[in-house]
């Protein structure tokens, strides 16, 4: 790439090269982009051609950032209100240092009188705030209860939580060649022959340190697929094989594709032999699981099971690439140790073209954990749920999120008084299960601190105090994109104007770091916060990475038999056994089965047969969608002309029995909430099964309660039950629910209260 970061043009403006992290942008892909500034306002944006990875290509969120920075509802100054004025939109507007004035002599209050554990911290997904949550928490308040609220955690941690216990290692990514420069064509690299994309529609949200057009261009130079999702999406169209399954059952399909695998002899025999732990146990589980039975519970044809479990077995290499949908299931636990089985009893660990990995946590992931060593460990101790699921806050070091709900309306094991909300517009159908009673039992807290960039209907409801927080576009920073995995490959996000009084995530850490607890914040600025970060572990600084413009080290295939992922060297993994654990010890110390099984979901036409006939319907939600990342990006005109309005797709069948017709609302419900969408009548859903879009709230609608922007209308997180989760603490039904469907006369022809 290029040298120069920013360069001056004729015409007077300034254009910096930079690499984008949500919002707005893929999350958190780390695209390379350039964006021209003049007389302070974002003029252009385009692709950086000379990125190595992305090459050019922008999503539409990134094309639109200037809308989003230059949003008129956008915030741009701190705010306060008095606590008699929560819910209505009465905010006046002060300094940074008027805020500061406010909230330390709080915070110092609360810590003196109750104890620093009746503080929380509620954290986000995306943009830097899922790094800087923690040490927001940890190091500048000193509270031990951060909370990503989301039932179960169910978001990424779970698979990194399993892969940890069973590999002693980091999530595994697809090999797409990320570390190279010459990426597809450099020798080391294999393209692979197979690709599995289990629950991950990776094109749209290029999740996870992995950019989705790989897929594409690896499909071109003649790599084949198979896709494992109830719908048939797009990449699914382009595939060998679509295994369309019953919700909630991917368990039972993993340990049908392993019972072929074994039973054929079809496994790589050296790998199990010399560095696998538990294989003769897994080979009798799976004797419970044949092909007949897995296709009468999956849904998916027997020959069909039969069929793509010979392919993973002989495809040389195979890679498997598994998503959200392992996290958001009670058996999600199962689910993930069953697809790490498969990818190690067929030899694709840490090979060219396989999975990559590496360690659990690198860099700025791991300072994040690390900063907790300013709380002692009494104070540790006390952490929301942390005796009670030790599978959960082991690795992900925060409360149980479920938990923090059930101490919020019970005031057990403490009452917590003040709440931190770090871009995390959490009573949106985005990540609560059960949003009415979150919102309920938030009321309970006393004072409220809300970071963020726009005015959300969180921020609306609870806030005391609104700090402003800049885009990518206005400050500086590091993308960890974890391209490889963990081989870290990242890029350099460079400040190219600042709009407002805003700061970012780290400044407002640093700001209030440095007068509660100075000593965990020695940083004179911010190039000198990421150079301090990047040095021990990378060898270049701040400055350095601007002039590189992507980091990308080299990368070490099968690590494991060069002691390259153990603290003592040894060959192996950093597991108990110090092999890949097909039966975890963990687990079973734990209390759950050592060996993967299959647990129906919590509500469905087998669990709960007379419930189902009266929700004949399987309901599952949070599928991304290319305009929106969550709840961001409502108010955005051009992206809201592309998605209008919240959908529910329905099977043309299952639409004309129900007397729905495509573009009519519809009133989804069950014996826990109700939403209202737009039906979007398609061949590629199963007949039983809708789908429903998620993080729907109208910025157009009124701001104040009881409306809060309309938050309640288009609700689907409210049809999800709180703490349905797994045995260890992990996994939530929100891809596996019940319910029912009706049509509306219009969207405004019925209102949903809370």
């Amino acid at each position: 790439m290029s040298k120069e970061w920013k360069t001056e043009n004729e015409d007077g403006s300034v254009t910096v090269r930079t690499s984008a992290w949500s919002p707005p942008g893929d999350h958190p892909v780390g695209y390379g982009m350039k964006l021209t500034v003049k007389g302070g306002k974002l003029v252009k944006v385009e692709g950086d051609e000379e990125h190595p990875i992305s090459q050019g290509r922008l999503c539409v969120r990134n094309l639109t950032l200037a809308d989003y920075v230059h949003h008129p509802s956008r915030i741009l100054t701190p705010m306060k209100r008095k606590p008699e004025d929560r819910g209505k939109d009465k905010w006046t507007k002060i300094s940074w240092d008027e805020a500061w004035e406010i909230i330390v002599p709080k915070i110092k209050e609360y810590k003196e009188k109750h104890g620093a554990e009746s503080i929380i911290v509620f954290g986000g997904t995306g943009r830097q705030a899922c790094i800087y949550y923690y040490p927001l928490g940890f190091a500048s308040i000193g509270t031990p209860n951060v909370c990503y609220p989301l039932s179960g955690w169910s978001c990424y941690g779970p698979r990194c939580s399993i892969t940890d216990y069973v590999l002693g290692a980091g999530y595994p990514e697809i090999d797409y060649a990320g570390f190279y420069e010459d990426r597809y064509d450099d020798p080391r690299f294999q393209l692979p022959e197979l690709i599995v994309e289990w629950g991950k529609m990776a094109l749209y949200s290029n999740p996870d340190g992995f950019f989705g057009h790989a897929l594409i261009d690896m499909m071109k130079r003649g790599a084949k697929m198979i896709h494992i999702d109830p719908r048939i999406t797009w990449l699914g169209t382009r595939c060998e094989e679509v295994c369309q399954l019953r919700p909630g059952t991917d368990s039972a399909l993993g340990l049908g594709f392993l019972n072929v695998i074994i039973n054929e002899e079809l496994y790589d025999k050296d790998f199990v032999e010399n560095w696998t732990y538990g294989f003769d146990e897994l080979k009798e589980r799976v004797q419970e699981y044949p092909p007949s039975k897995v296709a009468g519970i999956t849904w998916v044809p027997e020959d069909q099971i039969i069929r793509c479990a010979r392919m993973m077995a002989t495809a040389k290499p195979c890679s498997i690439q598994w998503g959200l949908a392992t996290d958001e299931n009670p058996n999600g636990v199962q689910m993930g140790h069953a697809i790490l089985s498969l990818m190690a009893v067929t030899g694709n660990l840490d090979v060219p073209g396989g999975v990559t990995i590496g360690p659990p946590a690198a860099l700025l992931g791991k300072w994040r954990v690390e900063t907790r060593s300013n709380l002692s460990d009494e104070l540790w101790d006390k952490r929301i749920g942390a005796a009670e699921w030790p599978a959960l806050s082991t690795a992900m070091a925060t409360t149980h999120p479920d938990e923090t709900l059930d101490t919020l309306e019970s005031g057990k094991p403490y009452k917590l008084r003040m709440g931190w909300f770090n871009s995390s517009n959490f009573i949106t159908p985005t990540c609560s299960a059960q949003p009415d009673r979150w919102y309920h039992a938030l009321k309970s807290l006393e004072f409220n601190v809300v970071q963020d960039i726009f005015m959300t209907p969180t921020a609306m409801a609870f806030g005391d105090i609104f700090l402003p927080v800049s885009t990518f576009a206005e400050q500086d920073g590091v993308v960890v994109t974890h391209f490889g995995r963990n081989a870290v490959t990242l890029g350099p996000i460079n400040e190219a104007l600042r709009v407002g009084d805003t700061k970012s995530d780290i400044e407002v850490c640093i700001e209030l770091g440095k007068q509660l607890h100075p000593d965990m914040w020695d940083y004179d600025d911010i190039p000198d916060f990421f150079t301090k970060q990047l040095e021990p572990e990378l060898g270049v600084d701040f400055d350095k990475l601007r002039e590189m413009g992507v980091f990308q080290p080299d990368y070490t295939y099968k690590k494991y038999e060069k002691g390259l992922l153990r603290g003592d060297g040894e060959p192996g993994f950093n597991t108990v056994t110090g092999m890949v654990e097909l039966s975890s010890t963990l687990f079973e110390a734990w209390g759950d089965d050592a060996l993967p099984y299959y647990k129906e979901p919590p509500y469905s036409p087998i669990s709960t047969p007379e419930l189902f006939s009266e929700y004949p319907l399987i309901l599952t939600t949070g599928a991304r969608k290319v305009t929106s990342f969550h709840s961001e990006h409502r108010q955005i005109a051009v992206l809201r002309e592309i998605d209008p309005d919240p959908e529910v797709e329905l099977h043309p069948e299952t639409a004309a029995n129900l007397g729905i017709n495509h573009g009519d609302w519809v009133l989804l419900e069950n014996m826990f909430g109700k939403a209202k969408l737009k039906a979007k009548v398609t061949p590629t859903i199963h007949p039983k099964v809708v789908h429903a879009t998620h993080g729907w709230w109208f910025p157009e609608k009124d701001a104040e309660e009881p409306s809060l922007y309309g938050v309640w209308q288009s609700n689907i997180n409210t049809l999800v039950p709180h703490k349905h989760i797994g045995k260890l603490g992990f996994g939530c039904p929100m891809k596996q629910m019940i319910c029912k469907a009706s049509r509306l006369d219009s969207f405004d022809s019925y209102n949903i209260e809370v």
